[in-house]
This record gives structure tokens, C-alpha cells and sequence, in this order.
């Protein structure tokens, strides 16, 4: 059986021969305090390079679960809606005035509609951004509008400016 020696490059094998004949040096207690040394830096460099990056994984991994959870219920409620709004009969210009003058009425002083044709123009100033999100679901459920221009400003008392809606068969 023909066994090759292992030749490390000159300033490798230089170290190693200083470091095994500072170890040989060493008293008993310095040998144990310099292993215990290593084995320490040792362990804390598995730690940092395996361990507590899974550790983390695993610790906000529940959370991230739960967060993504709630983000697919969301987007399946969502899809449900669509579906049901594809479905439903399509409402006329002269049937969508009416409710969204009547959501348009819960927004406040703040609000005021104006239809021409199959748009509609809300103009907001202060309302709030519940409010407006109750609108548009509104707006979209009764209505069947379906924003195509949105022009908001969000200032201290609430949101402000346009939100031009097509209603009707135009939707």
C-alpha cells in the first residue's frame, strides 16, 4: 500500500512547525486553557453559522404563517366578491345615479357628486379615508363603478381632491 505524505506550501508548514513546537512548549494548564480557547471559538462559530440562523427561522416562522394566512383569507374573500359582481345583472346609468348620490350624502359636506354620461366625479375635501374606502365598496357593489382616475391629496383633516368613476353598462 503506498501512502503520499500531505506537502503543505513552505509558509504553511513553516506555521506549523512553530505553532507544534510552541505547543510542545506549553505547560499541562496552558494546553488545556488554549484547547478550551479553541473549542470555544469553535462552538460559537457553529453557533453563528448554523444554529441561530434556524433557531430564528423557526422562531418567527408561527408569525410569518399567520400574516401570509390572513393575506390568502383576504385575497379569497376578494376573489368571491369579483366573482359575485361578475355575475350580478348589469345596472343602468339611471339605477347607479341613486346610490352613489345616496353614499355620496354619508360622506358629509366634504363630498359632492356630478354625473355626465357613465362617469361620475366625485370631489372630496376632508373625508376620511374609512369613509372613502366604504364609498368605493359601496360605489362598486350597488353602483357596479369602477374607478378610473383617482387624483388624492391627504392633508390633516382627510383626503382631498377627485375620484372619477364609470357607472352603468360603461363599467
Amino acid at each position: 500500500m503506498n501512502t503520499r505524505a500531505l506537502t503543505l506550501p513552505p509558509a504553511i508548514a513553516a506555521a506549523h512547525t512553530q505553532l507544534t513546537a510552541k505547543w510542545r512548549g506549553m505547560g499541562q494548564r496552558e494546553r488545556l486553557a488554549v484547547g478550551l480557547g479553541v473549542t470555544v471559538l469553535v462552538a460559537f462559530i457553529v453557533w453563528l453559522i448554523f444554529v441561530a440562523p434556524a433557531w430564528r427561522t423557526a422562531r418567527e416562522a408561527p408569525a410569518a404563517l399567520d400574516r401570509l394566512e390572513g393575506q390568502l383569507q383576504n385575497m379569497q374573500r376578494l376573489a368571491i366578491e369579483s366573482k359575485t359582481l361578475r355575475g350580478a345583472p348589469e345596472v343602468s346609468v339611471a339605477q347607479a345615479v341613486e346610490p352613489l348620490k345616496a353614499a355620496t350624502g354619508r360622506l358629509g359636506a366634504g363630498a359632492s357628486i356630478s354625473v355626465q354620461g357613465d362617469r361620475a366625479t366625485l370631489t372630496l375635501a376632508g373625508v376620511s379615508g374609512d369613509a372613502l374606502r366604504d364609498w368605493l365598496s359601496e360605489a362598486r357593489s350597488a353602483s357596479r363603478a369602477r374607478p378610473v382616475e383617482v387624483t388624492l391629496t391627504r392633508n390633516p383633516q382627510g383626503y382631498a381632491g377627485t375620484v372619477i368613476v364609470t357607472i352603468g353598462a360603461g363599467s
